[in-house]
């Protein structure tokens, strides 16, 4: 780039229309001129030539992505070993862009591929870079639905209210039939499980058919509601090929399902968004193929980026990475993806985060006190339904932990006078 054409891509918050532009945050590590990089990545996600050869015009001013705030500092050398020697000094940076969303509209694929697609991860000096951060303007929310229900209607359907929704993933997760599977949601449900739920390896498998494993899973499910007087949700899986989701949502929720279940990036969120448009039932999304773009550090893309696509899309539930060495992810990364879930963002209402991930009623204070609200969802699975005294035991253990915690009670003080509990903290009932 031509040193005269590098200030074409740079501009002022002042300058430009904020209901025109989504905001990107960007770190990044550069050879050579910081500036001339975060032009260049400003370019490549844009418009990367901007005039025809020997006609007098420039698409820079409407089209071109505007770097508004650059920082720099010099650095000894790449944070990732890359095997080629910089050709000029190196920088860390971090920048943030205005990319005009007319340039591809509100249109998931159309946004992925302008802002986390082939431009920046190949613009020029740039190897190593992350997006970190993606914020919309009212303008480009007021085209998506969100949330059908929220966190507001989820609690509504359940009636739980005033603490953490329960959730428990069915183990054995592969290999089941589904009978024995469903006896084991019951079994759940009967110890105090909101929402039991398929694993998200397990969708319309042969050996467990997902109308057939629906359908058995629903009948429990209405069982133990008679039984205990409380509303029960079952959460089907229905990850598959994105022409088929439609259908087996019908499949699903006609024998009983109370919710649906899709993995969101191997689905895609367009996906997902198509589903919000026929679901009549809560979307729940999960992370799996998310940690390979999210997990180093210094490159690819913050994963609650992911998180606020999810939530645009129109999941209800956002299951995400959570706490502990289990997730291999910093602490405060979850919190952001949390937050991602529950902040603010125009008419899209709030989803309701699930951070998960080796859980049971001994991590459960930890997580409440990580995340600093009820609005969250616990997602155990072997914490449950491997627990000493069967399923019924490890959801009635999350109940006990919850006790505790609402009165101000020690956890492992309170196990001591509930065998659930005390059984999962190794210690006796006093």
């Amino acid at each position: 780039m031509h040193p005269n054409d590098i200030e074409g891509f740079f501009t002022t918050r002042a300058a430009i229309d904020p209901e025109a532009y989504l905001e990107l945050t960007f770190t990044f590590e550069c050879a050579g001129d910081p500036r001339a990089a975060a032009a260049h990545l400003a370019s490549e996600q844009s418009t990367a030539q901007w005039h025809r050869v020997g006609v007098k015009e420039d698409f820079r001013p409407k089209f071109a992505a505007k770097v508004l705030e650059l920082e720099a500092e010099p650095v000894a050398a790449f944070s990732l070993p890359l095997g080629v020697v910089p050709p000029g000094p190196v920088h860390r940076c971090r920048a943030v862009i205005a990319h005009p969303w007319n340039n591809f509209g509100p249109r998931l694929p159309n946004l992925i591929t302008a802002v986390m697609g082939e431009g920046i991860f190949f613009a020029p000096g740039i190897p190593i870079i992350r997006l970190e951060d993606m914020r919309f303007p009212e303008a480009f929310l007021a085209h998506f639905d969100g949330p059908q229900f929220g966190i507001a209607g989820v609690r509504t359907r359940l009636q739980v209210y005033d603490r953490p929704i329960f959730f428990g993933v069915i183990k054995p997760n592969i290999g089941l039939a589904p009978e024995p599977f469903s006896e084991l949601g019951y079994e759940g449900w009967m110890g105090g499980l909101d929402i039991a739920k398929d694993d998200e390896m397990l969708a319309d498998a042969p050996y467990s058919p997902l109308a057939e494993r629906a359908a058995l899973l629903g009948a429990a499910r209405r069982r133990a509601e008679q039984e205990t007087g409380v509303p029960k949700g079952f959460l089907a899986n229905i990850t598959d090929e994105v022409d088929r989701l439609a259908a087996l949502h019908d499949v699903a929720v006609n024998a009983g399902a109370t919710m649906v279940m899709v993995n969101a990036m191997p689905v895609g969120v367009s996906g997902v968004r198509a589903l919000r448009r026929v679901a009549t039932v809560p979307i729940v999304t999960h992370f799996p193929f998310i940690a390979a773009f999210s997990r180093v550090p210094t490159h690819g893309v913050h994963s609650r980026v992911f998180t606020r696509l999810q939530r645009l899309a129109g999941a209800d539930v956002v299951i995400m990475p959570g706490f502990g060495d289990r997730m291999m992810t910093p602490a405060s990364e979850v919190r952001e993806c949390v937050h991602a879930c529950l902040e603010p963002m125009g008419n899209i209402k709030p989803s309701l985060p699930v951070p998960g991930g080796s859980d049971n009623a001994a991590t459960l204070e930890g997580v409440f006190r990580q995340v600093g609200t009820v609005d969250f969802g616990f997602v155990p699975g072997r914490g449950v339904f491997a627990h000493p005294m069967g399923p019924r035991g490890g959801a009635a253990s999350l109940h006990q932990a919850w006790a505790a915690i609402a009165s101000g009670v020690p956890v492992a003080e309170h196990a001591r006078r509930h065998a659930e509990l005390a059984a999962v903290f190794g210690v006796s009932v006093e």
